[in-house]
């Protein structure tokens, strides 16, 4: 491996892993390992034909049985992204980036398609169609994501969006059986305020072998991530209290944790989800 892919290999995990021995590198690996999720944002205005390139983009992933179940919304305006941040927590990147894209879980279209067809749609009603549109949604963002940061583009995701998906669905007029899954920040990075790229869990933590590995094996390596792990919250400054392990199962600790989201079903059933 050169020494610039050994930097990009050891920023993303905390230069506390070995590099794998492969020789192979390229500038879409590259631009893949140095992804950094971009929270400030300069105010100018994105190149003419970004959001067309991005959605070209994000309809190339992959889409299961090519039923394509997703569609994106684009907000530009200012008020309505400031409403929106409201919603998602308060969080000021939603009003200041140049776009900001809402992917949306869309089983509509299709059913409006049957009807048109004169064909019954019954099987939108399980849950198993809903995986596939989160899934297909999150696939075309993900490939929109990559995209902009190959332009130079900074990005953010934001789930807080589905900490009250009733309110927006009213906000951006969501017919019954569209669903916004999460946000996405597009914009040009603030560079006053650089980002860092944020070491991920180490691999043998994440990588199974053949059959998934006890728990135990992992314990010495996640100790390890959050010694890294409080390095980075204090030099970033992000505030956060006690170990990525403290603060992450405290996410999961009580439906209250959830913040919200333990009313999802409900949420999804009121929007004209029948979910089976």
């Amino acid at each position: 491996m050169s020494d610039r892919s050994l930097a990009f290999f050891g920023e993303r995990y905390g230069s506390e892993g070995s590099a794998p021995r492969f020789t192979q590198w390229n500038e879409v690996i590259e631009a893949l390992l140095g992804h950094r999720s971009v929270r400030r944002y300069a105010q100018r205005p994105l190149p003419e034909g970004t959001l067309e390139l991005l959605v070209a983009a994000a309809q190339s992933a992959p889409s299961s049985s090519n039923l394509q179940l997703w569609s994106v919304l684009a907000v530009q305006d200012a008020e309505r992204r400031r409403r929106l941040s409201e919603l998602a927590g308060g969080q000021a990147h939603v009003r200041e980036c140049g776009l900001f894209l809402v992917w949306l879980a869309d089983l509509r279209r299709l059913g409006e398609l049957a009807e048109h067809r004169g064909v019954g749609h019954e099987g939108l009603d399980y849950l198993e169609m809903f995986v596939m549109a989160v899934v297909d949604a999150a696939l075309a963002a993900q490939n929109a994501l990559v995209a902009a940061e190959s332009l130079g583009l900074g990005t953010v995701y934001i789930g807080a969006l589905r900490n009250h998906p009733e309110a927006v669905a009213a906000e951006l007029g969501l017919p019954p059986q569209v669903f916004a899954t999460f946000g996405l920040c597009v914009g040009w990075p603030d560079p006053a305020t650089p980002a860092s790229i944020k070491p991920r869990l180490p691999q043998e933590v994440v990588l199974h072998r053949e059959q998934y590995g006890a728990f135990e094996r992992s314990v010495g390596a996640l100790d390890t991530y959050d010694k890294l792990m409080e390095r980075f919250y204090a030099k970033e400054r992000m505030g956060v209290q006690g170990s990525w392990s403290r603060h992450s199962a405290a996410r999961v600790e009580s439906a209250l944790a959830l913040r919200g989201r333990d009313k999802l079903r409900a949420a999804l059933q009121a929007m004209g989800f029948r979910l089976q």
